[in-house]
């Protein structure tokens, strides 16, 4: 069992670890194929058991001379998938700007792909939406690569008892009050071990389309948290571009929302992104509130800025000038 080593040899990797099937195997490959990283583990205190995988993770870490970074954490019950998964990208970003990691490692397997996929399915999504867990996906200062995501579970499995290796089990996974769980108990290992070979080459195929569509993700202006896209006549490709940049912050769009865009054309998501599509461009920021000064407010109407999206040039001091003759073609 091996990964593609090109965008991992010779950087700094931070492994997201958990003792599990997939961490732990991903952890063992890894190391088999020489690569170098470290590893950080949540402890959620949930479980009992999560202190035993604590200390597995140091464990490994101090036999194999890698760091291993803990945190531990008590959440609230309510809405517990969603701020878990919060503070552990939280966690993680901190370490790699403290330590200047290059690239963070998660465990994600073809299994998590195809819950992926039937999640966004049920809730009615693109075709970008549906393929949504890439092997690469760029951060503003890292890669998130997710290096095993060809492989099922059962043979990551097969590869931990094969070479008698030790793992730990989430009893949590197989509760059916999460969603995930229920398309996972319910329909993705079901169908994966029946068709798995067919799974795979659907998704490289499906990979392979939305490389042909040639969506234009790439900004032609970003300054901190400001994004700015060349705006296409295909709505449908505008909505991608949006999409891809708001997934990056954190935020997926509904049905509802990407109709929303493209009628108003000049919106707020959830109380904190603006979006415009004025003209030539697809503008994308923090929304800000701040008040702004009768001068910069004059530029601004001068040189056609959204109107949403000017308290965030105000605060990050854009010069409104400058900016406009970078966007002339």
């Amino acid at each position: 069992m091996t990964i593609n080593q090109t965008p991992l040899k010779d950087k700094k990797n931070l492994l997201a670890f958990s003792a599990g099937i997939d961490s732990t195997a991903l952890f063992f490959i890894l190391l088999k194929q020489n690569i170098p990283f470290d590893i950080a583990i949540i402890d959620y205190n949930k479980r009992s058991q999560s202190k035993l995988e604590v200390a597995f993770a140091k464990e490994l870490s101090l036999k194999y001379n890698k760091k291993c970074f803990v945190k531990d954490v008590q959440l609230p019950d309510s809405n517990f998938e969603k701020n878990a998964r919060d503070i552990r990208y939280i966690y993680f970003e901190e370490l790699i700007s403290e330590f200047s990691y290059d690239n963070l490692l998660t465990a994600h397997q073809l299994n998590d792909k195809l819950e992926w996929f039937l999640m966004q399915l049920s809730k009615g999504a693109g075709l970008i939406e549906l393929i949504g867990l890439t092997q690469i996906e760029l951060r503003d200062n890292y890669n998130l690569v997710r290096p095993i995501l060809d492989y099922s579970k059962n043979e990551l499995l097969h590869f931990l008892d094969e070479n008698n290796l030790k793992y730990f089990t989430d009893e949590s996974n197989f509760e059916d009050k999460y969603q995930r769980n229920y398309f996972r108990k319910n329909f993705a290992n079901k169908f994966l071990n029946e068709f798995e070979k067919g799974v795979k080459r659907s998704f490289d195929y499906l990979e392979k389309d939305i490389t042909s569509l040639k969506i234009e993700l790439v900004p032609v202006f970003k300054n901190s948290d400001l994004e700015i896209f060349r705006k296409n006549q295909d709505d449908n490709k505008n909505i991608r571009t949006i999409d891809k940049s708001l997934k990056i912050r954190g935020l997926m769009l509904s049905k509802k929302q990407r109709d929303e865009v493209i009628k108003q054309k000049e919106i707020v998501l959830s109380n904190k992104i603006a979006v415009s599509l004025f003209e030539d461009f697809i503008w994308i920021a923090p929304l800000s509130s701040s008040i702004m000064d009768k001068k910069f407010k004059e530029i601004c109407r001068v040189y056609k800025i959204p109107k949403n999206i000017r308290p965030y040039l105000y605060d990050i001091d854009v010069d409104i000038k400058e900016l406009s003759q970078r966007l002339v073609f």
